[in-house]
């Protein structure tokens, strides 16, 4: 069974949100085009898809640490301020943005609640996840047959 630690972040993300789109199930509200992801954050995102490729990176993360709240993922989408001379300091992401794709992806049967701790990943979300992992390790062998033994 192959998981989503035995390939790169780089690789699976983009195939993961693909999926999740032509699922439907994450969808951007209307103001994800002007909103920034994080105090830290100059700017909104310039990517197009940057709402699926974030939903994918929130489902993988949360697969991945077991059980996890907002107030967590916030800290990890966060970042350094920047303060001018000042030292830098480190500051959360944007905790609405992640509630609505946690609230989205539990909706689709992804995520589910885990007791007073935050969310985990359901069996559906699970088997999505080792299923997009097995492609991108298939297609990483097909480039690099070396990597054949792990499949």
């Amino acid at each position: 069974m192959t998981h989503p630690n035995d390939v790169p972040p780089s690789k699976l993300l983009p195939r993961l949100a693909t999926e999740l789109r032509s699922r439907g199930a994450v969808q951007p509200p209307p103001w994800a085009t002007f909103v920034k992801t994080g105090v830290h954050k100059e700017r909104a995102p310039t990517q197009t898809d940057w709402w699926y490729l974030r939903s994918a990176s929130v489902l993988r993360k949360v697969y991945l640490q077991g059980h996890i709240g907002i107030e967590r993922l916030s800290a990890e989408y966060g970042g350094k301020k920047d303060r001018g001379s000042a030292p830098y300091h480190a500051r959360s992401g944007s905790r609405s943005i992640l509630r609505e794709i946690v609230h989205q992806l539990e909706k689709a049967g992804l995520l589910q609640p885990y007791k007073t701790q935050g969310r985990r990943v359901s069996a559906e979300g699970a088997r999505l996840l080792d299923a997009v992992s097995r492609d991108v390790l298939k297609s990483l062998a097909a480039e690099r047959p070396e990597l054949a033994k792990y499949l």
